[in-house]
């Protein structure tokens, strides 16, 4: 979980949560537009990134469709970032890509969630930063939640679930994900 100090929460029914909706609704609309187009289209896609985003994606950036989102104004991508297809970003708490990044197909990223307590749950949504350092690969089928940052050079193995921040030049994998060695060059 992320520290308490990281972690926001809106609350159902309040201006916050409307904005909040009215966000995913607008997210919906262009990651359809981005899932109509195919792998020559790389323009296109960077053109419908940029305005998910609100700010225009460097020329080096490539993403596959599909591709799906609920926001995009909580997402920063850096320079020469690829992210293969069928990826999720949900961005609520807030989603920095840095450059050099990989990222495999069925990768989600996974900002926000629910209060644990039962009586709770219904109550609102919570949002924590996921932060991505320069040079990771995250493989194929990875979930990241909020609250962590995956530190430079870093290595996700395939199928991992990463619950807790990642030390940087490290290979990480499992359930929950734990360091598997460090990397050297």
């Amino acid at each position: 979980m992320a520290p308490a100090d990281r972690q926001q929460f809106i609350a159902r029914r309040t201006p916050e949560s409307a904005a909040m909706t009215a966000e995913v609704r607008r997210a919906h609309a262009i990651t359809a537009r981005i899932n109509r187009l195919g792998y020559d289209d790389a323009e296109e896609v960077r053109a419908l990134v940029s305005e998910l985003l609100g700010r225009t994606v460097d020329d080096s950036f490539f993403v596959l469709p599909p591709f799906f989102a609920t926001g995009g104004s909580h997402t920063t991508i850096g320079r020469n970032v690829f992210v293969n297809q069928n990826c999720t970003f949900y961005d609520l708490g807030g989603l920095t890509i840095g450059d050099d990044v990989m990222i495999g197909p069925n990768v989600s990223l996974i900002t926000s969630g629910h209060p644990i307590a039962p009586s709770e749950r219904r109550s609102g949504v919570t949002a924590s930063p996921i932060v991505i350092e320069r040079n990771v690969w995250i493989a194929a089928g990875v979930t990241v939640i909020g609250g962590v940052t995956v530190g430079e050079n870093a290595v996700i193995a395939a199928g991992s679930v990463v619950t807790r921040d990642v030390p940087p030049n490290s290979l990480v994998g499992g359930n929950p994900a734990r360091v598997i060695r460090t990397i050297e060059d």
